[in-house]
């Protein structure tokens, strides 16, 4: 296949299987950690309401669909590219923080949760995905 495609295609599947990673994981966090009463998540106007409602252990499954979408997503780039491994999975982990700083301005959430999603969530699992995949340091 060609390379140049090929690396299209990385950077597009990275992108799908990042984001339903990270959206699978949304999905189901409230079964695992039922939201607070009387907070109203199927909304974002609720949600941004109800934000004050919530503990730090509402916050522990966003911190993994976010880390976990971006290092699944970085890992699959990383993977399909025909070179610049690393390149790819970081690539992948900037999209992934451009939507996380976003998200940021869109859905208030408390400051210790946006420092530690914003520098722990995207870019370290981008690197450690590419790690993974990048055996040579010239890769």
């Amino acid at each position: 296949m060609n390379p140049i495609l090929k690396n299209i295609l990385a950077i597009i599947a990275g992108i799908i299987i990042g984001s339903g990673v990270n959206m699978g994981i949304i999905m189901i966090s409230g079964s695992i950690i039922p939201p607070p009463n009387g907070a109203d998540v199927t909304t974002s106007e609720g949600l941004k309401a109800s934000m004050h409602l919530f503990q730090p252990k509402h916050f522990v499954l966003p911190f993994l669909a976010h880390s976990l979408g971006t290092f699944s997503g970085a890992l699959i780039a990383a993977i399909i590219a025909a070179n610049n491994k690393m390149k790819f999975a970081l690539g992948i982990g900037v999209f992934f923080l451009t939507g996380g700083i976003a998200s940021v301005f869109m859905l208030p959430s408390p400051t210790w949760f946006t420092v530690l999603d914003l520098l722990g969530a995207y870019l370290p699992l981008a690197y450690f995905a590419g790690k993974l995949i990048v055996k040579k340091p010239n890769q």
